[in-house]
């Protein structure tokens, strides 16, 4: 990321957009670098490649700026507002939108309060019946619009997502039970022996579709007063092409890590209520034991980058705790799905 840090001190600047007296902050994510100015999120792509994003030349960054604009737009219109480009000028000085020498790309984005994300919701005891009706009804109106992807997901699809688990989780052995990881690959390969055929079956009447792919609690707000998904995944399609249900696994498994299955049970609920299409729950378990375990290993790599022991410790125990719960929808000990059943929605 050295190649950027002209960038990065021009959009850390308050002159850089026309308010020398504003402030501005700064927020890392995995991959992108979000500079907070006025009623303005300015979001860089960093360029850094990991397993599933290569962002390290100027082009890829360019389109992936464009791909999240386009897809984004899907859910969150009023959320994603341009790119713009960051040029050197005839004067040797940084702007946005110049005619000279395009150094790099943002994405600006419509700028929200932090204690509208659903996570910051959650914690807070914010989240409520209405608002997962609410939710349940725009999840089931963008899958419904979402393009259909038969190329990718159905057994194949989720093989390859229990492989890369996996892969993932050996990572992290020195702060996961190594008996938990190697059982839980055993069982989810179980799972998917007895699924394939309806995995297949989901994929070829087009339930696999282009969704949102990180559908987090951390990535839903509360914009003019409706449940809005934004930062979808645009960098693979792998990962974003999926099964409309392994898509929504991944806030029912959070709600349920937050404490809250039973709003988790009724987020389901809402959605097949409102959904044009009858949907099979069988899949389910092991859709959210793999976002379970997703989530697992992400803390845990998480953990080990952190210089305050205490947050290390803290994103350690949730990591472990997660890999217990990917276990327990393997074996039919969720509380999110018994609340499910007991509605009989």
């Amino acid at each position: 990321m050295n190649g950027q840090q002209e960038v990065i001190a021009f959009l850390t600047r308050p002159q850089s957009y026309g308010a020398p007296d504003g402030g501005v902050e700064c927020i890392e994510t995995h991959g992108s670098l979000i500079f907070l100015h006025a009623q303005r999120a300015y979001k860089l792509k960093r360029a850094i490649a990991y397993a599933a994003l290569d962002f390290l030349s100027l082009e890829s960054r360019e389109r992936a700026c464009h791909a999240e604009l386009r897809l984004n737009r899907r859910t969150a219109p009023e959320l994603y507002l341009e790119v713009r480009s960051i040029n050197r000028g005839a004067d040797g000085q940084l702007r946005f939108d110049g005619a000279g020498q395009v150094l790099d790309w943002v994405v600006v984005m419509r700028r929200f309060a932090q204690d509208a994300l659903f996570e910051r919701m959650a914690l807070d005891g914010r989240l409520s019946a209405a608002l997962m009706d609410s939710l349940g009804a725009e999840i089931a109106r963008f899958h419904a619009g979402a393009e259909v992807t038969p190329a990718f997901g159905g057994a194949a699809g989720i093989r390859q997502a229990i492989e890369d688990n996996h892969q993932e989780l050996c990572r992290y052995l020195q702060l996961l039970d190594p008996a938990a990881v190697h059982a839980l690959h055993h069982a989810s390969r179980a799972a998917l022996d007895k699924l394939a055929r309806l995995l297949e079956q989901r994929r070829h009447v087009g339930r696999v579709r282009r969704c949102h792919g990180d559908m987090r609690l951390a990535n839903i707000c509360l914009f003019d007063g409706r449940p809005t998904l934004f930062d979808g995944i645009e960098f693979s399609e792998q990962i974003s092409c999926i099964d409309v249900l392994y898509d929504l696994a991944f806030v029912l498994m959070d709600l349920q890590h937050h404490g809250l299955a039973e709003l988790g049970a009724l987020l389901l609920c809402s959605y097949l209520q409102h959904g044009g299409d009858a949907e099979d729950c069988q899949p389910l378990p092991l859709f959210l034991a793999l976002r379970a375990a997703t989530r697992s290993y992400t803390l845990a790599c998480s953990a080990l980058r952190q210089r305050d022991p205490a947050t290390s410790q803290d994103k350690g125990r949730q990591a472990r705790a997660l890999l217990q719960q990917a276990q327990a929808y393997l074996h039919d000990d969720s509380p999110l799905l018994t609340y499910f059943r007991q509605r009989q929605c």
